[in-house]
């Protein structure tokens, strides 16, 4: 017994030191990165690299500069608009596809889920070559509608079926309850079902609005004007050409592009670790 007792508190031991090297070596992965861009972002004078160097006097010139010299500001409003447009439009339609998938029989059913799956399969690289010479047959390039078209899209296969999923979590017997006290398809949906899927809601929305922040490939492809590019497309041409490179810019424009994401993740986060069915029956 004593022997088991040993090996046993032994394991634990082990199990929380690597645990907590794990989260050690974890925390300098994400945290050193973000150290260099503040340093390049508020450090004095030209910052020829990306270095992280906290000696000398810091300043808010960069963030200043970036305003009055660029276009920054034309690609932050750019950005916030899409990401909005394609959290709101996304959300609802996953939420609405998600909900029919879970809760309804109908034809077609199991086929259109697999072809979900299988669209799913298709990198966006392969598709990048259809979607301009779309945007080119319809006069869409350097169109927001077009490219927020695309990235509601390309979001509905997979997130219809992770609300799916969740929405299979919730029991039955809240709706059938909520049925015999007479409320509608529509009433049990909004008032009794959609309530409790908070948490996955919470999740979709911040994986949606996050999307157009980092894209960089499909709109570069499709947007053309200095004006009208995203904030990817418009901080990459600060440091595309190697002899002149404004890293300082760059650096202070990241920060000002993490603010709306690390805001929206702060409004959110009660929901992601509220539990599923709070105050209902969990089956």
């Amino acid at each position: 017994m004593r022997g088991i007792f040993k090996n046993t508190r032994f394991t634990g031991i082990l199990n929380k030191v690597l645990t907590y090297i794990f989260l050690t070596f974890l925390s300098i992965v994400i945290i050193y990165p973000l150290l260099i861009t503040a340093s390049s972002a508020f450090r004095v004078g030209n910052v020829a690299a990306f270095t992280l160097d906290f000696s000398g006097q810091w300043t808010l010139d960069h963030f200043k500069r970036l305003f009055e010299e660029t276009l920054y500001l034309n690609w932050y409003g750019n950005t916030l608009v899409i990401a909005l447009s394609v959290m709101v439009f996304q959300v609802t339609i996953v939420t609405l596809a998600g909900y029919t998938y879970s809760r309804y029989r109908f034809a077609g059913r199991k086929k259109s889920l697999i072809f979900f799956l299988i669209i799913q399969m298709v990198p966006t690289m392969a598709a990048l070559t259809a979607f301009y010479v779309l945007a080119m047959l319809i006069g869409a390039l350097d169109q927001y509608w077009f490219l927020t078209a695309i990235y509601i899209g390309g979001g509905i296969p997979m997130n219809t079926w992770l609300m799916k999923g969740y929405f299979d979590t919730v029991p039955r017997e809240i709706d059938e309850a909520a049925r015999i006290d007479g409320a509608g398809h529509l009433r049990i949906f909004a008032s009794v079902v959609l309530p409790l899927v908070k948490p996955m809601l919470a999740v979709q929305a911040l994986w949606a609005f996050m999307g157009p922040f980092g894209d960089y490939l499909l709109a570069k492809f499709l947007l053309r004007s200095p004006e009208s590019l995203t904030i990817a497309v418009g901080l990459q041409t600060f440091i595309s050409n190697p002899q002149q490179q404004k890293v300082a810019l760059f650096a202070a424009g990241a920060i000002l592009a993490a603010l709306p994401i690390c805001i929206l993740f702060f409004f959110l986060q009660k929901n992601f670790v509220s539990g599923l069915t709070s105050g209902g029956t969990k089956g």
